[in-house]
């Protein structure tokens, strides 16, 4: 684009040039001078259109290694739309759209496949819809999109109740759930000392497991009960949510932050609301602590509180969404390095690889579900323990 500015620009001078050496009227030098001027302003402004469409729509072709990285991304994001493959000759996607929910001036509802994945401004009511980078933008019927100086989209967003993929996959999860237990349930229900059968016997074990060795240790034999039905709820959600997320449908809810946010405060509202004086006691004026550090422990100890399911949230986040990343890192080394080691040795390393990878992922789906139930049960006892203060003791 640069040596096309300088070649016209060039083209301009001679032209200019000439027409000084070889015109003799100064009517036509006038008017060859303002010709100049005239195709001048005209390529600048062809070549800053030039620049704009390039930049909306870039015709360097991108590299194996950053088509890669653009699939493990869209992998990872939340979308209006699942998409299996992908057939990049002849630019078709293939899997199901997504109902898409929009309140602006009255209630839309259509399906996510008449945006043909971004391709597409979507009318309804008189109103233009365009998605844009995984959201959906209020735009004109051209789909224009404004930018700000730092080319952040500028548009206006409707509200956006819309099921994506996240909101499907809980769903799903959610529906899963409510079979499993619903049988494991009415074997229980025609006697205490009955046999779980089927799939259920699997189930029993797992809940006996956060019963004995979560609830009761960090909560007592006197007050688990009451927080029972919270912690095998999120355990048994977070465990299938990341047995999930190994699956090729392309769930990750639980690498989402508003989706681990949303449990991490789920259980600070548990804590704080069934904490009693003692637990307020510890925080605010401290037992057998001289009054001037009481007065500096106590916003610490309001900071903790705060810490507590933050810690919750990121480390949940944190360590499913490495191991998506690192999984279909390992895999994408089949189309990486195919040709340093060939179709066959990419490919056999990129399954020995990521097999081994895959089995981890399935220990870690476990552990990640194991630790936030865990936690969540240590902070819950912590709030309802019970102390005995002697104060003239300390």
């Amino acid at each position: 684009m640069v040596t096309l500015k300088k070649s016209l620009n060039l083209l301009a001078a001679v032209i200019f040039t000439a027409s000084s050496v070889f015109s003799y009227a100064q009517t036509n030098a006038q008017n060859l001078e303002k010709s100049i001027e005239e195709t001048e302003q005209s390529v600048a402004e062809t070549l800053e259109a030039a620049e704009e469409a390039n930049h909306e729509h870039p015709i360097v072709e991108k590299t194996q290694a950053q088509k890669v990285q653009d699939h493990i991304t869209h992998h990872l994001a939340d979308d209006y739309s699942f998409v299996f493959f992908s057939d990049e000759a002849e630019g078709k996607n293939y899997g199901f759209s997504l109902p898409v929910i929009l309140i602006d001036n009255g209630l839309k509802v259509f399906m996510s496949s008449e945006f043909d994945y971004g391709k597409k401004v979507v009318e309804k009511d008189g109103q233009f819809y365009k998605l844009y980078h995984g959201k959906i933008y209020k735009t004109d019927a051209a789909g224009t999109i404004d930018y700000d100086d730092t080319h952040h989209p500028t548009n206006e967003k409707p509200l956006d109740f819309s099921i994506t993929k996240n909101v499907a996959s809980l769903l799903f999860t959610t529906a899963l759930i409510f079979v499993m237990f619903l049988g494991l349930a009415k074997t229980y229900k025609n006697g205490a000392n009955n046999l779980p059968k089927g799939f259920a016997r699997a189930l029993e074990p797992m809940v006996l497991y956060v019963r004995d060795e979560m609830a009761i240790p960090n909560i007592g034999k006197d007050k688990y009960r009451k927080f029972m039905p919270y912690l095998l709820s999120v355990f048994f959600l977070i465990f299938l949510l990341n047995l999930l997320g190994l699956t090729p449908l392309g769930f990750n809810v639980t690498g989402s932050i508003s989706v681990t946010a949303c449990l991490a405060i789920f259980t600070f509202i548990i804590t704080q609301f069934s904490a009693n004086k003692d637990y307020w006691k510890h925080i605010f004026w401290m037992p057998g602590v001289p009054v001037p550090m009481k007065i500096m422990l106590a916003p610490i100890e309001i900071l903790g509180a705060l810490i507590k399911p933050f810690s919750l949230m990121v480390r949940l986040f944190a360590n499913i969404t490495a191991g998506h990343s690192v999984v279909f890192g390992l895999i994408a080394i089949i189309f990486v390095m195919k040709e340093a080691l060939g179709t066959g040795g990419a490919i056999g390393i990129g399954f020995f690889l990521s097999t081994f990878l895959v089995f981890l992922e399935i220990l870690v789906a476990f552990l990640q579900a194991f630790i936030f139930t865990m936690l969540s049960s240590l902070f819950i006892g912590m709030a309802v323990a019970e102390h005995e203060h002697d104060e003239a003791h300390h």
